[in-house]
C-alpha cells in the first residue's frame, strides 16, 4: 500500500511545467537528452520558426518573467467545504469559492481543465485604489491568509496600486497575467472569455490577451453605454472618463457557429400599435440641471419647447430628424420616443455597441437591481447590469448541455444572479463557478463603511465575499418568486481556500521533538473527513460537485465518489480484527457499483493498528481486483 505524502503528484495541484514538458517530449523526443531539453536540437527541429532577435515585437514590463513563473508554480493549498454557508449543498452544481483567485485557479486545473464554456470577469480597472496586492510572492497561500486576517503578522505589507508607486501599469499587469494565463487552460475548445475593462488599461489588456490567447483569437470588442449621466471630465482625479466601457472577447480556438444571433427585443412589452407595427414609448426628455445642463438643447419642435429644468435628449438636428421619420409622439403635450418591435427584435450578431439607455448602467444597476435585493446601503456603487451579462450568456451557451460559466472576480455577484435568471427564463441548466477574495472591510474607511455596516446587520464577517454570498441568496429567492414553476438549480456550494490538509515537513528548530511527534500523522489534526475528501477530489481531477455516496461498512464510513471511481475510508482507527470485514465489504460494494476503469481506494495511514493490518488490507483488496490502494 503506497503512502501518499505532501509532494506526491496525487496530492499536489496540476504541475503545468511537467505537463508542458511531456507534450514537448511526445512531439520532439530527439530534443531530450538524459531527461533535459537540448535547446539547440529543438531550435533545429523548429526550423526558421524560432525568433532569436534581441529586440522583439510585444509587450514587456518589469516583473513579467516572475508573473509567468507564478502561473506555472503549483499551489500548496486546498479548498475546504462549508455546507453550513451553502444553499442546497446536496443537490446544487454551482460553486462559490472564497479565496485568492490565483491560487484557486491553480487548484481547479486538474478538475476543470477544458470544461468551462464561458468566462466573464470584471477585474479591477486600475483606478489606483481598487485592488490590493501582497508585496511578497514567495508563498501566495501565506500571503492570502495574512491578507484576510486568518494569521497574525504585524509586519505584513499590503498596498493599493497608486500612481505614486511608480509601477502603476506594471503592478496591474503582474496581477492580471498569471490569472488570465491559468484561466485559458480551463476553457473548452469552443470556449470564450469576456473581459470587462475601461479605457485606462484597454490597450495593455489587448496586448496581454493577444499574447495569452493569440491575436488571431480576438473575436471583437463590445462597447456599451455604462453611464447614463455624462461625466464631468474636469472632476476626474486620475484621467478623463468616458460614458462607455468595453468587453474584450477572446475565443480559445476558432470554432464554426460559436455564437448565436440574439433577439434583444424579446423580453420587452410593445403595448402600442401604428399601421400594424407594435411599438413602445420612452421619454425623450432629460433633466437640464447640474452636470446635465445644456441650454442649446432646449429648442422648439412642433411648437413644443421643454419646460424649465428639462431638455431634449439629443441635438436639434437629431430630434427633428426623428420627428420627421415618425419616431416622436406627443401624449398629453409631452413628447416620447417610439421604439418599434420589428426594428429592435431583429436578429443580429451579438457583438455590437450596446448604446441604449434602457440597457441600464453601472450606477443604475447598483441603485435598482441591488437595492431591490439588499436594500439601499449595500456598499456597491457601480455594478454590472444583469441584462448585459445575460446577453453574453445567451450568445454562447446552450440550454441543456450543462455549460459552465465562470467568474473569478465575482464582486457583487452579478454573474451568478444573471445565470440563475437566464436559466429560469429559458429552462437552461447552466452551471456556475465563482471565485471571490474575502477582502476585509474596514468600518473606519469611509469608502467601505456602508458595506462593513451591512455585514454587521446580517450578522456576517466584514468581507466582500460575505456580500457576494448574500446577494446570491437573495437573487435565488427573487428568481424563484418571479418564476414559481422553475425547478432548476438556484443553490451554490461554498468552499474556502486554506493550506493543504496533508502536513508537509516543516521542522520547528526550537522544538524538534514536537515536530517529529506531529509528523507521525500526515493529516492535520484540525481537519475533518470532508476536508480530506474534497482535497482528494481536487488533486485527483474530479468535479467538486461529483456525486458522493456514503455507506457504513464494518462500522466505518466508506465514501464512493463518481460511482466507484474513488473509494475512501478516512476513519481514524482500523484494528486488525476489522480488516477482513471492512476489505470484503468494500470489495462487494465496488462490485455492485460496476464502475468502469480502475478504482482507487484510499485510507488514512495512521488509522491502521500496525503494519500487519495495513498489509492485510491491501492484500485482500488486491485479490478482488482493487490494486490501486493508497494511504494518506
Amino acid at each position: 500500500m503506497q503512502k501518499l505524502i505532501a509532494n506526491d503528484p496525487e496530492t499536489c495541484s496540476a504541475d503545468i511545467v511537467a505537463e508542458n514538458i511531456e507534450h514537448l517530449k511526445a512531439l520532439f523526443p530527439e530534443a531530450f537528452t538524459e531527461g533535459k531539453i537540448d535547446f539547440e536540437v529543438l531550435k533545429q527541429l523548429l526550423g526558421g520558426e524560432v525568433d532569436e532577435r534581441e529586440e522583439k515585437y510585444g509587450l514587456n514590463w518589469h516583473g513579467k518573467r516572475q508573473a509567468r513563473q507564478l502561473a506555472l508554480t503549483p499551489s500548496t493549498g486546498t479548498l475546504r467545504p462549508c455546507p453550513e454557508e451553502s444553499v442546497d449543498w446536496d443537490t446544487t452544481q454551482n460553486l462559490m469559492i472564497e479565496g485568492d483567485n490565483l491560487e484557486v485557479l491553480k487548484l481547479l486545473q486538474k478538475s476543470y481543465a477544458g470544461k468551462v464554456k464561458l468566462i466573464y470577469i470584471d477585474p479591477p480597472y486600475n483606478t489606483g485604489k481598487d485592488f490590493i496586492y501582497p508585496d511578497d510572492y514567495r508563498d501566495n497561500i501565506q500571503n492570502y491568509l495574512k491578507l484576510t486576517g486568518q494569521t497574525d503578522d504585524d509586519n505584513r505589507k499590503l498596498s493599493s496600486n497608486t500612481e505614486a508607486s511608480g509601477r502603476f501599469h506594471t503592478d496591474w499587469l503582474n496581477m492580471m497575467y498569471p490569472r488570465l494565463k491559468l484561466s485559458r487552460n480551463l476553457l473548452c475548445r469552443d470556449g470564450v472569455a469576456f473581459i470587462s475593462i475601461n479605457q485606462v488599461e484597454l490597450s495593455r489588456l489587448l496586448w496581454l490577451c493577444d499574447e495569452i490567447y493569440g491575436e488571431e483569437n480576438l473575436v471583437g470588442i463590445i462597447t456599451w453605454k455604462a453611464r447614463v449621466k455624462p461625466v464631468n471630465i474636469g472632476d476626474a482625479k486620475y484621467r478623463p472618463q468616458c460614458e462607455t466601457e468595453h468587453i474584450l472577447v477572446y475565443q480559445r480556438s476558432a470554432h464554426e457557429e460559436q455564437f448565436r444571433p440574439l433577439h434583444t427585443g424579446s423580453s420587452r412589452s410593445y403595448p402600442h400599435q401604428l399601421d400594424d407595427r407594435k411599438y413602445r414609448l420612452q421619454t425623450i426628455l432629460k433633466s437640464n440641471r447640474g452636470a446635465n445642463f445644456r441650454n442649446t438643447m432646449r429648442f422648439e419642435v412642433r411648437g413644443y419647447t421643454p419646460p424649465e429644468g428639462q431638455r431634449w435628449q439629443g441635438g436639434e438636428e437629431e430630434i427633428k430628424r426623428l420627428d420627421a421619420e415618425g419616431y416622436v409622439e406627443f401624449r398629453d403635450d409631452t413628447p416620447f420616443r417610439r421604439y418599434f418591435e420589428d426594428e429592435e427584435s431583429a436578429e443580429h450578431d451579438p457583438f455590437y455597441c450596446f448604446m441604449e439607455i434602457d440597457w441600464s448602467s453601472t450606477s443604475e444597476a447598483g441603485k435598482f437591481e441591488l437595492n431591490e435585493l439588499l436594500g439601499n446601503d449595500h456598499g456597491f456603487d457601480t455594478v454590472k447590469p444583469t441584462r448585459l451579462i445575460r446577453t453574453l450568456v445567451q450568445s454562447l451557451t446552450t440550454l441543456d448541455a450543462g455549460d459552465i460559466v465562470m467568474d473569478f472576480f465575482v464582486g457583487s455577484g452579478t454573474t451568478g444572479h444573471s445565470v440563475m435568471a437566464q436559466n429560469a427564463d429559458d429552462g437552461g441548466n447552466r452551471r456556475l463557478v465563482m471565485v471571490q477574495l474575502p477582502e476585509p472591510l474596514d468600518i473606519e474607511n469611509k469608502d467601505q463603511r456602508s458595506a462593513a455596516a451591512y455585514c454587521d446587520r446580517i450578522g456576517k464577517p466584514r468581507t466582500i465575499a460575505e456580500l457576494t454570498k448574500e446577494r446570491l441568496r437573495c437573487a435565488a429567492n427573487k428568481v424563484k418568486n418571479d418564476n414559481p414553476q422553475f425547478v432548476g438549480d438556484l443553490g451554490f456550494r461554498v468552499f474556502k481556500l486554506d493550506t493543504s490538509n496533508i502536513r508537509a515537513w516543516e521542522p520547528d528548530s526550537d522544538d524538534l521533538e514536537q515536530t517529529l511527534l506531529d509528523s507521525i500523522d500526515h493529516i492535520k489534526s484540525d481537519r475533518s473527513q470532508d476536508d480530506i475528501l474534497y482535497e482528494l477530489l481536487l488533486k485527483l481531477g474530479l468535479d467538486l460537485c461529483v456525486p458522493i455516496e456514503t455507506k457504513i461498512i464494518a462500522g466505518k464510513a466508506v465514501h464512493s465518489i463518481g460511482a466507484g471511481t474513488l473509494l475512501a475510508c478516512l476513519d481514524e482507527h482500523i484494528d486488525r480484527e476489522e480488516v477482513d470485514s471492512l476489505a470484503l465489504g468494500i470489495a462487494e460494494w465496488h462490485k455492485q457499483l460496476d464502475s468502469e476503469g480502475d478504482a482507487t481506494v484510499i485510507f488514512r495511514d495512521s488509522a491502521f493498528e500496525d503494519d500487519v493490518a495495513k498489509t492485510n488490507m491491501a492484500a485482500i483488496l488486491e485479490q478482488y481486483g482493487l490494486r490501486n490502494v493508497r494511504s494518506l
